[in-house]
């Protein structure tokens, strides 16, 4: 995966758009899903994210989770 590949799946996944985030994470290997999920907690816990980015990260976690359960 270049950083492109990368660009497009972040971008995706910290759109706030619902959908579009469900859809790119769904389309990620189980391995990578994890390491997704624990960014995206990380990025909406931890100290040092901008605001805009925690929103974000909050936004994809909410979701994700909802179409998980």
């Amino acid at each position: 995966m270049d950083d492109q590949d990368l660009q497009v799946i972040w971008d995706a996944l910290l759109s706030r758009q619902a959908e579009r985030v469900v859809s790119m994470y769904n389309s990620l290997s189980s391995r990578d899903k994890k390491g997704v999920l624990d960014h995206l907690i990380r990025m909406s816990t931890e100290s040092g994210w901008h605001p805009e980015q925690r929103a974000s990260a909050i936004a994809a976690l909410a979701a994700i989770q909802e179409k998980i359960e």
